[in-house]
């Protein structure tokens, strides 16, 4: 074993507390994530509201914290209204995002409800690709307001007698995409963006608002738009979102890992920009940055539904490798590295589609190989990010070069008296020591070392085989004088967790 590697913590050097918010997610009325994935009556775990147990289940353990909702390319063509009051009555309706037919069975109030099953609060969005200010008020009134107003009074009398008090909202989806319905140029948006934002800030004074970002790094408009559109928006709005999408379509596993270089270069590109509006305003508010859709998507350019106007038919399964769970771990890593910009992020999505969560209608639930890394970050990285020095040998790659083998991060859990280290070996063959100082800590003790592994990259959990690629403990960690002397397997995401005691 040739490969060393050293970090070095101290816990007064901090990036930034950990918003709860940034181990979110995202459902969208796409494929089988709503209909089929949290929603199935008759299906054996189904609750009395149809809601699937199992998949309450397994979502629940990951504590998510937030959950963007109803969309996505959806959100853009939909009228909030046709998914309230009772069943019997709402319609079915072409979703042209998608081309299937939307039977608006789930609505508001039924993801309200679903969303406090799991623990989670809801990242609202509004449609500001066919509607705007008046549609968008109306469903914040809703939503939010007591009662004594049509729309509140409507919400009660729909058996919500108790406003949802959604908090977050997102003004539309991915605006500059040709494919959104409701394309609109920077300027378009943002004046309708800054339009609403103000009626709905009307409504409710408490409300934080999010505005769209470039679909893409890749895009013709990327830049211009963002910086366009924060002129426009700048003092009616809290976040900019971003999305980033990968895959390892090109079956290049080393170049495929070294991705996250470009995730961690994106969002300082983006914070840069809005750092020049702000100097350009000479403000002294400060946008922080929503990366509402992140993941792995190695299905992304195929075609939609084979036959269109289907209801819920699958859609962007994709099969999770343990290679893609590596990844998913090093973007992890990448968001706490900005936490101290990055204050939401969603991973996209949760169920069936691109998600770490698969069902089968009628059938059980299994959990994919991305699943876990997510799950570790979520219920461990909680409390403030530490500022890391690291070395690691590195390699270069087709797209990238001087990718440190090591991707790591460590968290600070002051309350838990827990430090975690989050750290990824890229190598592909060979293992590697590692070493972290932590002496600032004082006593140490190594409370577990969780190692997700596969000889096999290309791995997969299934129905048929459902604990192919999962965590296990034990890894080789030990502690010697205030440090940790490690081993991390060849193409391993690891999890070492530490308790911490007073320095007297």
């Amino acid at each position: 074993m040739s490969l060393k590697s050293t970090m070095l913590i101290d816990k007064d050097f901090a990036i930034s507390p950990v918003d709860p918010r940034l181990y979110g997610s995202f459902i969208e009325h796409l494929g089988r994530a709503v209909y089929g994935g949290i929603y199935e009556p008759g299906h054996p775990t189904a609750d009395e509201n149809g809601f699937r147990r199992d998949a309450i289940e397994a979502i629940r353990a990951l504590q998510v914290p937030i959950i963007r909702y109803p969309g996505g390319n959806f959100v853009s063509g939909y009228n909030w209204e046709d998914g309230v009051g009772p069943k019997s009555e709402r319609k079915r309706l072409l979703d042209l995002a998608w081309w299937t037919t939307e039977t608006n069975e789930v609505g508001t109030n039924e993801f309200a409800d679903w969303a406090k099953l799991v623990g989670s609060e809801v990242m609202m969005a509004v449609n500001l690709g066919t509607r705007g200010v008046d549609a968008a008020r109306n469903l914040v009134e809703y939503c939010n307001h007591p009662s004594g107003s049509y729309w509140s009074d409507l919400r009660i009398s729909h058996g919500y007698k108790e406003p949802h008090r959604f908090k977050t909202w997102c003004l539309g989806n991915e605006m500059d995409g040709p494919w959104q319905i409701g394309a609109k140029t920077a300027v378009e948006y943002g004046r309708l963006a800054n339009e609403t934002g103000k009626a709905m800030r009307w409504v409710d004074p408490t409300i934080e608002l999010v505005a769209c970002g470039s679909s893409s790094s890749g895009m013709d408009t990327f830049a211009d738009w963002e910086a366009t559109v924060l002129d426009l928006t700048y003092d009616q709005v809290d976040y900019l979102s971003l999305h980033a999408y990968y895959n390892n379509n090109a079956g290049d596993t080393a170049n495929f890992l070294a991705s996250s270089l470009n995730f961690d270069q994106f969002i300082d590109s983006v914070a840069s920009i809005c750092d020049y509006v702000k100097a350009k305003k000479r403000s002294k508010k400060k946008i922080m940055l929503s990366l509402d859709e992140w993941n792995v998507w190695n299905t992304i350019g195929s075609s939609r539904a084979d036959e269109r106007w289907q209801v819920a038919p699958p859609e962007f399964e994709d099969v999770y490798t343990h290679a893609d769970a590596l990844a998913v771990g090093c973007y992890l890593i990448t968001l706490m590295k900005h936490a101290d910009r990055v204050k939401m992020a969603c991973i996209a999505q949760l169920i069936n589609v691109i998600a770490p969560i698969t069902t089968e209608n009628g059938g059980p639930l299994w959990l994919q190989s991305t699943y876990y890394p997510f799950l570790h970050a979520s219920v461990y990285g909680r409390g403030t990010v530490l500022h890391a020095i690291t070395s690691s040998p590195k390699y270069d790659s087709k797209d990238y070069t001087d990718v440190p083998y090591l991707e790591a991060i460590s968290v600070h859990n002051e309350e838990n008296g827990e430090v975690t280290i989050f750290a990824v070996n890229r190598h592909l063959g060979e293992s590697m020591e590692f070493d972290v100082d932590l002496r600032s800590f004082g006593a140490v003790s190594l409370i577990e070392h969780i190692v997700l592994e596969n000889d096999d990259l290309m791995a997969v959990n299934t129905k048929a085989n459902p604990n192919n690629v999962v965590p296990r403990s034990g890894g080789r960690s030990a502690i010697d004088n205030g440090r940790v002397k490690a081993v991390l397997a060849k193409a391993s995401w690891n999890v070492i967790r530490l308790q911490t005691q007073p320095v007297v």
